[in-house]
């Protein structure tokens, strides 16, 4: 019998997190870090939303409550998705979650058998791939192609889906592309969905970026096209769009009140609830009218330093980069650099065992990091199933101009430094 269950070795993690480690030792070095790495907001939650949770907290509100949502929170939520969707949904049907990040594995356990098969977007999230492996699934990636913008179309689905598909991922605007679904591209999903698949067949849309879209974009969601309410596991929360990750609050639209007691049952197995003065917080977020004064702010300046920083990346030899729709993310393809400094031939050249254990937008990465101070995500951290040969890196530009502008310049001092690549290999045998 061996300590540590079997499907311990299936659990994946994200790297935007785990990568801590890494920089905290350049740091113990007395080295300065530019940090690209975690996709969250470098602005507080508002003041107005602040102020609320505060006065719960005072007034005594910080005990158990109803592990669905609280109702008021639940209404506001319900009145926010008629208002953005269209649809008139009742709150048996919302379950509020710590975070936007319960809900995916709430849907894998609740509808999903091992041998299942799940489509999920690569690159995507990485705790989509993570859990569709942990529940004994069968991963099935939908490759995003950068030269359609990272969207895709009803035929790259189509392609994909069995009689064993049990659950369809979507995501949109899109972590790490900043890839966004038209309406178009969603009735044309909308109908691959309707007519490959069954009644049982559940589609998770991921829309926690939903706010934080550019250059006069809209939000449209699958949940919204013909037959797909019934059909459709609807997701979202304050983390992004209110800059609230820390609060942990996220929310999900089940298609039936029975499908949403379950995933009640698991907040009650897990979590118990989400507190309910965080809850109060967020039912301010969406009734205020003075939160999208906030939020048109800093969208407004993510919108700036996408601007700048695409054009700044291009100009960096061996590099290109798509203009994102939405979230806050770049996505530069660092190809020419990885060919032009030997990353791809070093990786080669590795022993197969330990060339498994990394990639060369890895070896790039932490190239970045250790030589110049610069943290960034690499391809494989958004799913790594059939992603061989594709050489990226993931930016947030959720940090300062001021910081975009160094990190850049640095990226493009590192990007000619094919000494300085060989040096890093021979020093630090990160991959022993």
């Amino acid at each position: 019998m061996s300590l540590l269950a079997d499907r311990i070795a299936a659990l994946g993690t994200e790297n935007a997190f785990k990568l801590g480690e890494d920089i905290q030792r350049c740091l113990d070095r007395g080295m300065d870090v530019i940090k690209f790495n975690l996709g969250e907001p470098d602005f507080d939650s508002a003041p107005h939303i602040n102020r609320v949770g505060m006065e719960q907290i005072e007034a005594g509100n910080s005990h158990y409550c109803d592990p669905s949502g609280i109702l008021p929170l639940r209404n506001a939520i319900s009145r926010w998705v008629a208002d953005t969707r269209g649809l008139d949904v009742d709150p048996a049907r919302i379950v509020v979650t710590p975070g936007a990040k319960p809900p995916i594995s709430f849907t894998l356990l609740t509808y999903v058998d091992p041998g299942d098969e799940v489509i999920y977007p690569s690159p995507g999230f990485p705790i989509y791939e993570s859990w569709v492996s942990f529940v004994g699934a069968k991963p099935v990636p939908l490759h995003l192609e950068e030269e359609r913008g990272f969207a895709f179309g009803p035929e790259d689905l189509e392609r994909l889906v069995t009689d064993r598909t049990k659950v369809i991922i979507l995501c949109s605007p899109s972590n790490p592309t900043g890839g966004v679904l038209s309406k178009e591209d969603l009735e044309g999903i909308a109908a691959v969905i309707r007519e490959r698949c069954g009644p049982e067949v559940r589609v998770y849309t991921d829309e926690v970026y939903e706010k934080i879209l550019f250059d006069g974009e809209s939000h449209h969601s699958v949940a919204s096209e013909e037959g797909m309410e019934e059909r459709t596991v609807l997701v979202s929360g304050h983390s992004k769009s209110y800059a609230m990750t820390g609060w942990r609050l996220g929310w999900a639209v089940l298609p039936t009140a029975d499908e949403a007691k379950i995933f009640k049952q698991f907040n009650i197995n897990i979590v118990s609830c989400v507190p309910p003065f965080v809850q109060e917080a967020g039912r301010e977020a969406y009734e205020n009218p003075e939160t999208q004064t906030v939020v048109d702010g800093m969208v407004a300046e993510f919108q700036r330093r996408r601007d700048w920083i695409v054009p700044a990346l291009n100009d960096i030899d061996g590099m290109r980069c798509q203009m994102p729709k939405g979230a806050f993310y770049v996505f530069p393809n660092i190809a020419g650099v990885c060919e032009s400094l030997g990353v791809i031939e070093a990786h080669e050249a590795m022993p197969a065992e330990v060339r498994a254990r990394t990639s060369p937008s890895a070896m790039f990465q932490m190239f970045l990091l250790y030589s110049y101070g610069v943290a960034t995500m690499d391809r494989n951290s958004f799913g790594s199933i059939g992603a061989e040969g594709q050489h990226y890196l993931r930016l947030s530009i959720a940090t300062s101009m001021e910081s975009c502008e160094e990190g850049v310049a640095r990226m493009k001092t590192a990007a000619a430094d094919a000494d300085g690549f060989a040096r890093f290999l021979e020093r630090e045998q990160l991959w022993g």
